[in-house]
């Protein structure tokens, strides 16, 4: 009995320290995401990835990365990137659950992953705290930072957060850096197929960085083109 007693309470304590460093964790997360809903981060945990990674090979390895407010990126680029991303962003609260079940079963045909379902407020979640690894501890700490972002920020802080922290290319961040690295111009004044291009990067910006004669990324950027004039932006 006094054993049983033992294992009861050990479990009992082993509990208690896990739910209090699953508060902690989640207060850290609600917190710095209180902070963004009035001042702009100086860089996020994928950003920092990055630059390791980069660093590896080139210690001097330096993000370029420029805050960008809402007002100053083109509303083209806005445009894009829910026609390419996530045409429900104004209506749903987080999570598109039509194309979820529509990634799910598009991967269950290829029978591997080849499709996410991931909305924009997703994405941002992952980018600005959690790491590229695929697993369900992840991805279920995304849905969580992905309500807390729905509850704290509106649509367009969402949005100009994802514009400013997406990756663009081998070290570029955000859309003014993407469009000064290919274009020599602030991302206040891209036109639609400038806008539609840079969307169509997202999926893989390092690849098409290096390969920006792709037939593939030309095809797909006139498709998002066709679609922005039906893209509502907050």
């Amino acid at each position: 009995m006094r054993v049983l007693a033992w294992m009861v309470r050990t479990i009992g304590y082993f509990l208690g320290v896990l739910l209090i460093a699953f508060v902690v964790l989640q207060s850290w997360y609600f917190g710095h995401i209180v902070i963004w809903k009035y001042w702009s981060p100086s860089n996020t945990s994928f950003m920092v990835q990055r630059l390791d990674q980069l660093r590896a090979k080139n210690p001097k390895a330096v993000l370029k990365y420029a805050w960008a407010d809402y007002s100053r990126i083109s509303g083209q680029l806005k445009r894009a990137i829910i026609a390419a991303e996530d045409m429900k962003f104004v209506d749903h609260e987080g999570f598109d659950w039509e194309g979820i079940q529509r990634a799910l079963e598009k991967n269950q045909k290829k029978g591997r992953a080849v499709a996410g379902g991931s909305t924009i407020t997703q994405q941002l979640a992952k980018n600005l705290f959690l790491s590229g690894e695929r697993s369900y501890l992840r991805k279920g700490q995304e849905a969580i930072i992905t309500l807390m972002l729905e509850a704290v920020l509106d649509k367009r802080r969402i949005l100009e957060l994802y514009l400013n922290v997406a990756e663009w290319g081998i070290g570029i961040f955000g859309a003014e850096a993407a469009a000064r690295h290919y274009y020599g111009q602030s991302a206040a004044f891209l036109g639609p197929e400038q806008a539609a291009r840079l969307a169509a990067m997202l999926p893989r910006p390092q690849y098409y960085d290096r390969n920006r004669g792709s037939a593939y990324l030309a095809g797909y950027a006139e498709r998002i083109q066709s679609r922005m004039g039906d893209a509502q932006i907050p």
